[in-house]
């Protein structure tokens, strides 16, 4: 691996084949791709400098200190797009989600509606699995206070758009955490096969919109046709961030709506 590799358009095929061990692997080699990108020098140094000077209260820890990939099974029926790794959270334990109070609250809400096998992230080897869920987001590295910009969202995009090439056999519905995940993900579902409407959809807690697949609604991909393969319905959720957890904005009880929603409409238990 070239660490210092960079996101490419050269994706895997559009095609929808069923899901194999292939397309696993496939997701495996595109996740250790993404811990070796160098390609925004802002969010290199940060997420660096975050892992040498520590915070005091994971002064025993070795940060990740790399962009952090997605995490959850390679045929996910559901996908959770949040916005990037906390510098303190994903940066330091190499998974997303995991290590603060944002994923407290995910991984809380995950577990109530059966979607996790336990309420806390808090390490990798903790023992948490996804059932049928996977977690990404469209920029992979911690970026300085919480904010990347958009330049840094453009440049990390392909790796985006090739795990939802990837994902998209089993992929039926996504939740996206907030407004800044939202403008991120429509351009990628675009680039990678769905129908984005034009207007693109604006955000808003709850919000649903229905893609077509590359045949439309009614051809045998859509969700329409007699396959239904290649549909996707994506809802707008608030983020998970303390300033909305905090401020009631965002409740464990809303959160948890769309999250059942969603996994209804994926065809999750």
């Amino acid at each position: 691996m070239d660490a210092s590799e960079a996101p490419s358009d050269s994706a895997p095929s559009d095609s929808a084949a069923p899901v194999s061990a292939a397309s696993a692997s496939a997701l495996v080699v595109l996740d250790r791709r993404v811990g070796g990108c160098r390609a925004c020098p802002r969010l290199v140094d940060w997420r660096e400098e975050v892992a040498r000077n520590k915070r005091a209260a994971f002064a025993d820890w070795t940060y990740w200190g790399r962009p952090v990939p997605g995490f959850g099974p390679s045929d996910a029926r559901l996908l959770i797009v949040g916005l990037a790794p906390a510098a303190h959270g994903g940066n330091r334990t190499g998974r997303m989600f995991t290590g603060d109070r944002s994923g407290d609250v995910l991984y809380q809400a995950l577990y109530d509606v059966g979607l996790a096998s336990q309420p806390t992230a808090v390490s990798v080897d903790d023992g948490l699995e996804l059932y049928g869920v996977r977690i990404t987001s469209p920029v992979h590295c911690a970026p300085p206070a919480n904010k990347p910009t958009p330049g840094e969202r453009d440049t990390c995009r392909p790796w985006l758009v090739q795990e939802l090439r990837l994902l998209r056999p089993t992929l039926r519905a996504v939740v996206v955490l907030g407004a800044f995940g939202w403008q991120a993900a429509l351009p990628a579902f675009a680039e990678a096969g769905w129908a984005v409407p034009r207007p693109r959809p604006a955000f808003g807690h709850g919000t649903r919109v229905t893609l077509d697949g590359p045949d439309g609604p009614d051809g045998p991909d859509g969700p329409d046709g007699p396959d239904g393969a290649d549909g996707l319905d994506v809802f707008g959720c608030f983020h998970v961030s303390q300033r909305n957890t905090f401020t009631g904005r965002l409740t464990p009880g809303m959160l948890r709506d769309v999250l059942r929603t969603a996994a209804g409409v994926a065809g999750l238990p």
